[in-house]
């Protein structure tokens, strides 16, 4: 998922029958170091054993790949193997870095690991129809999400993007996912 911090996402607001609304335009001063948007990759846990489902967030430094695909995963992985679970259903789209040759090749490696030693948890990707995000059910927590961590009136700052979704969300802040230099 991407947050920007320009563009506002589509919202309603009441307005009384006279007045005019006003839209603002967020610009990036030129001395403004934060990027314009931020990675984030996102995993919606729905479980039995939770009273409710969780969404467990990471950022990214830079842009979401293969590599950090990957990281992201043995992240979830490890956090669920803790606590006892033995599969994983990841619904995503055909983004490249979800359809990679690397990805799919550590997909692989991961789940005959996990096979070969009954230890950890097995991964199971569902891809989703093009252009049909609607069907995975992550899909309104990021449309609702963005509503509510924007500020229309002024530009936030990396940081406090980043320390609203985590609010949002009820995560606690992780550290964030690197990308190598290498595709840089």
């Amino acid at each position: 998922m991407w947050w920007s911090r320009l563009t506002l996402p589509d919202q309603h607001d009441w307005a009384e029958p006279d007045a005019v609304p006003k839209l603002h335009v967020l610009e990036r001063p030129k001395a403004d170091p934060d990027p314009k948007a931020l990675a984030c990759y996102g995993l919606l846990v729905q479980h039995p054993s939770y009273p409710e489902e969780q969404v467990w967030l990471r950022f990214v430094e830079g842009r979401p790949v293969s590599a950090v695909t990957t990281a992201f995963l043995a992240w979830c992985s490890a956090r669920l193997a803790a606590q006892g679970v033995t599969a994983l259903v990841v619904i995503w789209d055909n983004a490249s870095w979800h359809i990679s040759q690397e990805v799919r090749g550590w997909l692989r490696a991961h789940n005959h690991t996990v096979k070969r030693t009954g230890h950890g948890v097995r991964i199971v990707p569902c891809r989703l129809p093009t252009k049909s995000p609607w069907l995975n059910p992550i899909e309104p927590k990021w449309v609702h999400g963005k509503r509510a961590v924007s500020d229309s009136d002024r530009l936030l700052s990396a940081t406090e993007l980043e320390t609203r979704v985590y609010a949002y969300d009820g995560c606690a802040p992780e550290a964030h996912l690197l990308m190598p230099t290498k595709v840089a």
